[in-house]
């Protein structure tokens, strides 16, 4: 990824945390890495593990941000939070699968929390 792209990424996330921070999450890690995967960030909203995929813009030209999550990244992204899940011991609590769209247009971001943007498939697992 170019260096102007990874800045704009890097950029994106920091934006994406800091509203979910605002929005009541407690964000337990970034950038989580697996052999089957990446997740931008996992946090925990009430008793719920997130695993959230950040997606940004500078404009809608091409489509919203959120809806570049296409069926194979859903299916990485899941398989990543399986890992997570069973590294951690947390198989047992509730969890799902959101999608924050970070459209930096103009000089005031704008940011959407999807919550629930798609559900593990029982294929997914490994």
């Amino acid at each position: 990824m170019p260096s102007h792209n990874l800045k704009f990424a890097k950029s994106a996330e920091s934006l994406a945390r800091e509203f979910l921070k605002n929005s009541g999450y407690r964000i337990l890690s970034q950038n989580f890495r697996t052999k089957l995967g990446e997740i931008d960030i996992v946090a925990r909203d009430k008793d719920t593990i997130c695993f959230v995929e950040v997606k940004a813009r500078h404009s809608d030209r091409f489509g919203l941000p959120q809806e570049a999550v296409s069926f194979i990244k859903q299916r990485q992204i899941a398989k990543a939070a399986l890992t997570f899940l069973k590294d951690k011991d947390l198989l047992d609590k509730k969890a799902r699968f959101d999608v924050v769209s970070v459209m930096l247009a103009s000089e005031k971001p704008k940011i959407e929390l999807i919550k629930d943007a798609f559900e593990l498939n029982p294929s997914f697992t490994y």
